[in-house]
């Protein structure tokens, strides 16, 4: 079976192709500036092959034709005919409370996405286009959608209620939500299987860790509370967005600062976080450089990053009554063992102990713990694409 991912944004889709005989990648890319000037895609096959080309990409259904003559190219395409594409997975990223699982998209559900606009504004329309235009394209394919949130819906109301008015979330939906739910979902399954035991008799503390980024505590393999909430902006301090603030900042902020909502909103989203607490930028690789020549506010700022996901882990070890394990994934979990040191420098309590020799690794997936350690610290390379082809799967054959 050939699995087909698309994952869209306002103006970008990227893309792979699975043969799930073996999970194996087939080609993958992304098509960028969709319907702006200078826009292109990228391709590489599993044979060494990469191209990038410019087009005129009028739209989503330009780049998914565009990437479907990629696909079928006839000296460097992986398939010969579009209809070697058994089912094609979308990633999206909010379903609300809707699904609790991956689902085969229909009217309905292409409605109920919809109706999720409000709580997505800047991610649902983008996934909704990218689902339409491959319909478009194929229409005689199946599709299912694979939400962010999905994972998330196992929370208790004593993890997802706000202390507002019930009335909110009765009326509005008010709640927290999570995302990055595919990554944690993927990583937490993949660590039981590195700890030899079933996800059911585990609990597991699982660090998304990107330019956004997430906690979930995962309570006998479901997601028992996460740090994300109604929106992607609560949780930890993130490249550029905030986290969890006093909620009596923002109308003082916007006193002092003459702001309206619209310019706060996007103080707390785009100027906050590592950036605005250093100044110098929201890559970490470029904050730990800055702090190792001696500017301070880049040190303060990767130490008050590191103190707020160990926060997190000592809040969600005691939520779940103890933790087998802490996994690091995400572009900064998996890559920087700066933070992944400073994260757990203070976690001895827990019986967290890490190897410095087997910590100074980027991109594997590893144990860092020492033999002694009561609680192990796992990297984990995550695979949102592999683990929405896996879903896809599971749905159409059991069609």
């Amino acid at each position: 079976m050939k699995i087909l991912v698309i994952n869209c944004g306002s103006s970008s889709l990227k893309y792979q192709v699975f043969n799930m005989e073996q999970e194996e990648v087939l080609a993958k890319g992304n098509v960028e500036k969709i319907g702006i000037d200078g826009s292109f895609i990228k391709y590489k096959n599993n044979k060494g092959f990469s191209s990038q080309d410019e087009h005129v990409i009028k739209d989503h259904s330009d780049a998914i034709k565009l990437v479907f003559a990629a696909l079928t190219d006839e000296n460097n395409g992986v398939i010969k005919d579009v209809n070697e594409i058994n089912a094609i997975g979308h990633r999206v990223v909010h379903a609300g409370e809707k699904y609790a699982s991956s689902v085969l998209i229909t009217e309905d559900v292409k409605n109920a996405l919809k109706e999720c606009i409000e709580l997505a504004p800047l991610h649902n329309p983008p996934n909704i286009v990218g689902i339409e235009a491959c319909e478009e394209v194929m229409p005689n394919v199946q599709h299912v959608g694979v939400f962010d949130t999905a994972f998330h819906q196992s929370m208790p109301k004593t993890s997802y209620l706000y202390g507002l008015p019930y009335e909110y979330y009765k009326n509005y939906g008010v709640r927290r939500y999570g995302f990055h739910g595919t990554s944690h979902k993927y990583v937490a399954n993949r660590a039981a299987k590195m700890l030899g035991k079933p996800a059911s008799e585990l609990n597991i503390i699982t660090c998304h860790l990107g330019n956004g980024a997430s906690i979930t505590a995962v309570k006998n393999g479901k997601s028992f509370d996460t740090s994300m909430g109604f929106t992607p902006l609560e949780g930890l301090i993130m490249g550029t967005r905030c986290g969890d603030i006093d909620p009596a900042i923002i109308p003082f902020i916007m006193d002092k600062e003459k702001l309206n909502l619209d310019e706060v909103n996007d103080v707390m989203n785009k100027k906050s976080g590592v950036l605005g607490i250093s100044g110098v930028s929201n890559d970490f690789r470029e904050l730990e450089d800055a702090a190792n020549e001696g500017h301070e506010l880049a040190k303060i700022a990767l130490e008050t990053y590191a103190y707020r996901v160990r926060k997190y882990i000592g809040s969600y070890a005691a939520a779940m009554n103890g933790v087998d394990a802490i996994v690091f994934t995400a572009g900064i979990g998996e890559n920087s063992n700066v933070i992944r040191e400073m994260v757990c420098s203070d976690l001895s309590f827990l019986g967290v102990e890490i190897d410095p020799e087997l910590n100074d690794q980027r991109g594997k997936e590893l144990d860092v713990s020492k033999d002694s350690a009561k609680v192990r610290v796992l990297v984990i390379p995550t695979n949102e694409e592999l683990m929405i082809a896996r879903d896809t799967k599971e749905i159409i054959e059991n069609l």
